[in-house]
């Protein structure tokens, strides 16, 4: 147990623990462990933590964007004082390699919280053309659905906008990995947030998500998580009429374009491909490269493969640890055999653990080449450290494939020719491409075209989707 609250719920501005209720397993999947119990919520906490962020709403939505700025300070301040003990909790709960917890999970989830403040700070809520004013007001009570891969850094993503904006929160983190979130809800009070502005309320989407999505008292809905997931929440919320945000699965190309440093490109396409042990719903797991450059592709893609160094997450030399939960790692297994039985060219990994660890949920860094479009590895989104290599004969082909698939989350441009990089990138259907590996911006809209969801999330485009627009003519 990595905190006391883990048997309650963070409402109104107190834990409050319930008699009566049930628990989940917490799994920590190194060892596959039950190594806490969390709370489970129902209807009748969702009510109550809907009926605290309503109370708290009035108040805070007319609170000074100075007062909000001091807030998000708070939260970051707390966020980067707390960290080492975040990033051990990532371990614990979703088996994250504790360098990359450190490297990458929480200093992006800080980021957020602080690339809000600069938002906010600038932003401008009133715009005045002529006798018409446009007003930007806070949305309302908004329900926050976060998923179990990137615990913390969804977190924030969600909340630090709709604090900005001015909106109250009912936050329902992953029951999969719930210690990061609960140690968020005690940083959130011990930065000072008014009661009922933020509430936790732990449990499963069947019974706490599908109760925030058809409550006639949130006014917003956004959730992070699986297509299936997102359409179910969608078809809740349609009575209520409420604004929903979604984003959801990918399945995301890079393409090596001919003119591309291969030496460099391969390599780095790999560790994206696998970065957080491939479960990112913006990873992309399509590598599209010259059919001429296949075998030299083939080479420095198993040769990056084969230098993971999976372990123990606790272990700074770890590169990857396991896979997040069972379900999870079972769903990859029978991933793999389906490269394996549609006649994909096994390069790397494959069935079954790695050698020495007969147990724990971890997985072979594992590369299929000659992979083509029907095959299920290049539609299904597999969310473990599997990557398909497909050839192409031309640029348009290249393209056609990128575009092939019912998602458009995210991709990837490798080519010398910044001109022709931009080019290719300006006709993928994806709501976020990356050209030649750039760094994060946490200032980026990021969300996603056709299946993978509406709406964005970063930056000012984050902020807005917590905003209503009011025109007020005569002003």
């Amino acid at each position: 147990m990595v905190t006391n609250q883990e048997k309650q719920f963070y409402i109104a501005g107190k834990w409050q623990e319930f008699a009566n209720i049930a628990r989940l397993p917490v799994v920590d999947p190194a060892s596959e462990q039950v190594v806490g119990q969390i709370a489970a919520g129902d209807a009748h906490h969702v009510d109550l933590a809907v009926a605290a962020a309503s109370r708290a709403f009035p108040a805070f939505s007319q609170s000074s964007v100075p007062e909000r700025l001091a807030l998000l300070g708070r939260m970051h301040s707390l966020l980067m004082e707390r960290a080492e003990t975040f990033a051990e909790a990532l371990t614990m709960e979703m088996g994250a390699a504790i360098s990359f917890a450190r490297a990458s999970q929480v200093p992006f989830a800080a980021e957020h919280i602080r690339v809000q403040m600069e938002v906010l700070e600038n932003y401008r809520f009133v715009k005045i053309n002529r006798h018409t004013a446009t007003v930007k007001e806070a949305i309302g009570v908004c329900a926050l659905i976060t998923p179990w891969n990137w615990p913390l850094y969804q977190i924030t993503a969600k909340v630090a906008p709709a604090i900005a904006a001015g909106c109250t929160v009912v936050l329902k983190p992953s029951e999969l990995s719930p210690y990061s979130a609960l140690l968020f809800a005690q940083l959130m009070h011990d930065a000072g947030i008014p009661p009922g502005v933020f509430n936790l309320v732990n449990g499963t989407g069947e019974s706490v998500g599908a109760a925030l999505a058809r409550h006639p008292g949130v006014d917003m809905i956004s959730i992070t998580g699986s297509t299936r997931a997102g359409v179910l929440v969608a078809q809740a919320a349609a009575p209520s009429v409420k604004r929903v945000v979604q984003e959801l699965g990918g399945k995301s190309p890079n393409i090596l374009l001919d003119d591309a440093d291969f030496g460099k490109a391969v390599a780095k396409g790999v560790l994206a491909g696998m970065r957080n042990v491939g479960q990112s719903c913006s990873a992309p797991t399509r590598m599209l490269v010259p059919a001429h450059r296949l075998e030299e592709v083939e080479e420095l893609a198993s040769a990056t493969a084969s230098a993971i160094r999976v372990g123990a997450p606790l272990d700074p030399a770890t590169d990857m640890g396991p896979i997040a939960n069972r379900a999870q790692f079972e769903r990859v297994q029978v991933m793999i055999q389906a490269g394996i039985d549609d006649g994909a060219k096994l390069l790397c990994g494959g069935l079954g653990r790695p050698v020495g660890h007969d147990s724990g949920f971890f997985t072979k860094p594992t590369i299929f080449s000659e992979v083509k479009s029907d095959m299920r590895i290049a539609r299904e989104e597999i969310f473990g450290p599997v990557l398909s290599i497909m050839p192409y004969k031309d640029e348009e082909e290249a393209i056609n494939i990128a575009n092939d698939t019912v998602y458009g989350l995210g991709a990837h441009v490798q080519s010398s020719d910044p001109e022709r990089a931009r080019r290719v990138a300006l006709r993928i259907r994806a709501g976020q491409v990356h050209i030649n590996y750039p760094a994060w911006d946490g200032a980026a809209a990021f969300g996603g075209y056709k299946r993978s969801g509406n709406g964005r999330e970063y930056g000012v485009y984050g902020l807005e989707e917590y905003l209503e627009t009011k025109s007020i003519l005569g002003y």
